[in-house]
């Protein structure tokens, strides 16, 4: 039996309750101006200190000008200068995209939360990057996978240096290939009721949640986004594919529930890509850039082991890693997770307290079994090493892992 899937991809404009709330990462008490500092001491400027849209972000000797005031803190998680915002061009998610100034428009390519000493853009989920690891004056400035390096890392307004990401207590972490297998196995069994995750490389239907086709180990949705976004990405190893002719019919039907263009021929076509390699690979890529990979992160810097940052993955495969963000904001109201000082148990509970009353607000959500004996069982046993055997019930089925 299939499940309800996650309520929305990060660059789509549906609305996702909580969604436009700010991380709790840049500084919100107040907009803060001044200069963002990176790679060599130089500072971030807008090039010859235009306005207009479209000019070129650049690295640049300090100088204390217009071009170098930013202003962070903002309730929109946006970062502007001269009256407008930083933007990556085109809403692109690839490496290597460049960075612009544009008008303000609220979309996630301008939306920029801190990752220890990183700026990370909502939209792709990469870093803010000087290309080339140039401190030449001049060097455009792009986004990429975050990598924690010099290149990545900036001081913003005021003097401070976002902070440096904790050590994350000892055990092993969720990307480990055996861990990551567990939770891999954890969601399969909550969204396809099956441990055998990679069965699902061919899995595809409409489950009438109003997101169109959902499909693949992640429940890729056509009407979200992460479908196309997959089925480009596919197309770019595998030029000619079964799938891509369908990309211009992914795109119309994107933010709706519609079948136009996909239909008849859309579910065996998805099944026949399913055998190759080349899809299965991008499936797995995807899954990795768009939620996991970013979910980790965000647990390791909060200082959660495996089980906590299962708990963040998990939550932003239902809710879309933005929802999964708004969700840690509204945590962050009652408690503070141990990169601030606080109880990871404390954290957890609280985390997924308020995970519960978001999957309580959509009816296809508000079986919380997922959360309430799974995760929940093993925050309980103390087991935040996720280590196996786990033993879990979820919609009334029961599993065993290791």
């Amino acid at each position: 039996m299939i499940r309800a899937r996650r309520v929305l991809y990060a660059t789509v404009a549906l609305a996702v309750p909580g969604a436009a709330l700010i991380y709790g990462l840049l500084p919100a008490s107040a907009a803060t101006a001044g200069p963002i500092k990176g790679l060599g001491g130089k500072c971030v400027d807008v090039a010859a200190a235009s306005s207009a849209n479209g000019t070129a972000i650049q690295l640049y000797d300090c100088n204390n000008t217009g071009a170098q005031q930013w202003t962070v803190g903002n309730t929109d998680n946006s970062i502007r200068a001269l009256g407008k915002c930083l933007d990556v061009t085109a809403a692109a998610t690839t490496n290597g995209a460049k960075i612009q100034l544009y008008d303000c428009n609220n979309t996630a390519a301008q939306k920029w939360t801190v990752s220890g000493n990183a700026l990370v853009n909502s939209g792709s989920g990469k870093c803010l990057d000087v290309t080339g690891g140039s401190s030449a004056n001049g060097t455009r400035l792009q986004i990429w996978t975050c990598s924690a390096t010099a290149n990545q890392s900036w001081t913003l307004p005021g003097g401070s240096a976002p902070t440096t990401p904790p050590t994350t207590p000892s055990g092993v972490n969720l990307d480990n290939p055996a861990k990551k297998d567990v939770a891999m196995q954890l969601v399969s069994a909550a969204e396809n009721s099956s441990l055998d995750w990679r069965a699902q490389f061919r899995y595809i239907e409409d489950i009438n949640d109003g997101r169109g086709y959902t499909a693949g180990i992640i429940g890729f949705c056509s009407g979200t986004g992460d479908m196309l976004e997959l089925v480009q990405a596919y197309t770019n190893a595998a030029p000619g594919n079964v799938l891509a002719k369908y990309l211009p019919a992914l795109r119309n039907v994107n933010g709706t529930d519609s079948h136009a263009g996909l239909d008849p021929n859309f579910t065996n076509d998805w099944r026949t890509a399913a055998n190759d390699s080349r899809f299965q690979a991008a499936q797995e890529s995807e899954r990795d850039r768009v939620y996991f990979n970013p979910s980790v992160r965000d647990g390791k810097n909060d200082g959660v082991r495996a089980l906590g940052q299962f708990a963040y993955y998990d939550a932003a495969v239902m809710h879309g890693y933005e929802g999964m963000r708004a969700i840690r904001t509204q945590a962050l109201k009652r408690a503070k997770p141990p990169s601030q000082g606080g109880d990871e148990r404390a954290w957890l509970n609280v985390f997924l307290d308020e995970r519960v009353i978001e999957m309580k607000k959509e009816e296809a959500h508000s079986d919380t079994s997922r959360v309430d004996t799974a995760q929940r069982r093993f925050l309980n046993a103390g087991n935040f090493d996720l280590n196996t055997p786990l033993d879990f019930a979820v919609y009334g089925e029961n599993f065993r892992i290791g």
